[in-house]
């Protein structure tokens, strides 16, 4: 287990596992009052919530997936990235997908969070790569 350090300043609970194999916690909206978003509308959600990831974690913000299936809800960009230097409040960018006007809710659970280690990469510039079977195939380059 990874500690990381959190400041909740919403009302609501902080984001926990809620189930022994759940691998992401779910994020509240912490909303003054409802926000209602329009068919293809985007918008920044609070969440009240602000964190210290050590060095070499980040944060993968990812949709919900009933809320996705069920209501059109998703992220406009998936997964999104928390850097462990970031110090501000995390905030979640909603996109309604639907054809009807999706309402959020204080409280309502809008993404799920997961936290995972990285590495970081030293370039070796190169003339030429090793040979593999797939080469440079690409998008479908499988078949069906």
């Amino acid at each position: 287990m990874v500690h990381v350090s959190i400041i909740n300043k919403s009302p609501h609970e902080t984001p926990a596992y809620q189930t022994s194999g759940s691998s992401g916690m779910d994020l509240r909206a912490w909303l003054p009052e409802p926000v209602t978003l329009k068919p293809m509308e985007r918008k920044l959600i609070p969440t009240g919530l602000y964190m210290a990831l050590p060095e070499m974690y980040e944060a993968q913000i990812r949709p919900r997936s009933g809320l996705s299936i069920k209501r059109g809800l998703t992220l406009v960009n998936t997964p999104g990235t928390i850097d462990s230097d970031y110090r501000g409040e995390i905030m979640i960018p909603l996109i309604n997908l639907s054809t009807e006007d999706q309402v959020v809710n204080d409280g309502e659970r809008i993404a799920q969070m997961i936290v995972a280690k990285y590495e970081k990469v030293v370039w070796n510039e190169a003339e030429t790569l090793e040979e593999t079977q797939r080469g440079a195939g690409g998008f479908g380059h499988s078949g069906v």
